[in-house]
């Protein structure tokens, strides 16, 4: 092998080295990101179910209330 041609490969083998850590950095990224992504989307699911049940409990009928003590 010529030493251009040599030179050539271990310029493509770094930087193939660098291609596959990038890679491997933004898997670790995206996957964290899918972690976290899924969490606030629980948490925004348990706070829809908590406003509901507010909303409920406050859009209650005044009909089904007892009447005051002093009727």
């Amino acid at each position: 092998m010529s030493a251009s041609l040599e030179d050539r490969l271990t310029e493509l083998e770094v930087r193939l080295s660098y291609v596959d850590h990038t890679m491997a950095v933004l898997n670790d990224t995206v996957a964290a990101h899918d972690r976290h992504l899924h969490e606030l989307r629980m948490l925004m699911e348990r706070m829809r179910s908590e406003l509901l049940a507010v909303r409920g409990s406050l859009a209650q009928d005044a009909h089904d209330e007892p009447p005051p003590p002093h009727y």
